[in-house]
């Protein structure tokens, strides 16, 4: 695997202006490594059972707001249970697991990749990636590995500041 330049996100994750800054930073880098049309980063909590949108690319479409129940699927069982990155290349796959996939299809996706970032040991959220259909390869998956602590490193700092430390 070649490891991306980290310098651009590593110096917007330390500026100000979090976690905003650090989530651009990561949709940036995440175009770097692997290209997205959509692009978005998900929170989950699995002790009330929801998650939550908590950056997008595209805020007109998939905007950043509330939280939504988790739902108990395939997805599910192999994201957050089994932590393991989920893909779907084409509009079928996609739509046995997520309601929502004619908008993923209006907005010229129909492949998905969401990469599940761990915070001690559990899942604490998903780097999400949608493109045109075949879009994440094996290589794009293996690279996708890249994303993983950059994406640790949002989540910490959006932990940060909902602790107002």
């Amino acid at each position: 695997m070649n490891v991306p330049d980290y310098t651009p996100f590593l110096e917007a994750a330390g500026g100000a202006g979090q976690p905003q800054a650090a989530l651009d930073a990561l949709c940036a880098l995440t175009q770097q490594v692997v290209g997205a049309k959509l692009f978005t980063v998900m929170t989950s909590d699995r002790a009330q059972r929801v998650n939550a949108r908590v950056y997008s690319n595209m805020p007109d479409a998939y905007p950043v707001s509330g939280t939504k129940p988790a739902n108990e699927t395939d997805w599910s069982r192999q994201v957050i249970d089994e932590k393991k990155t989920f893909v779907a290349n084409d509009i079928e796959a996609i739509a046995e697991v997520f309601g929502d996939w004619e908008q993923i299809r209006s907005l010229g996706c129909e492949s998905v990749m969401n990469v599940p970032i761990l915070i001690d040991g559990e899942v604490a959220g998903t780097i999400n990636c949608l493109d045109v259909a075949g879009y994440y390869t094996p290589e794009r998956v293996a690279a996708a590995e890249a994303l993983k602590l950059p994406g640790l490193v949002c989540l910490l700092l959006l932990q940060r500041m909902n602790k107002g430390a």
